[in-house]
């Protein structure tokens, strides 16, 4: 369950995200906007119901969720190839966003 609140809300802010980028930077029209400001805020309500204490483990740990997420958005969405740094270094943030979630609490 928590990884696909994780998942869900990574979708929603990479494509809430992209929408502003694409407006700013792809000259799409401004009413790009308005799907984006939605995702974005579906992505901040999936983000609060993950179930943990504090609100700042549930954010850092997201984050690597994210970091694996936009690689695949670069590969899946924009069609560009991640390469090997792109990979490794996903790699790294998620088994560091494991550490934060799993890891025993004493």
């Amino acid at each position: 369950m928590i990884f696909a609140l994780y998942a869900l809300a990574a979708l929603a802010e990479i494509a809430g995200c992209f929408a502003f980028w694409a407006w700013l930077r792809l000259a799409k029209p401004i009413w790009w906007l308005a799907p984006g400001l939605v995702s974005l805020a579906i992505f901040a309500w999936l983000l609060a119901l993950v179930p943990s204490e504090a609100a700042g483990r549930t954010f850092a740990a997201y984050g690597g969720v994210y970091i694996v997420a936009s690689i695949l958005w670069l590969w899946l969405v924009e069609g560009r190839l991640p390469d090997r740094w792109d990979m490794s270094g996903a790699a790294i943030c998620l088994a560091g966003a494991g550490l934060i979630l799993l890891g025993p609490r004493g």
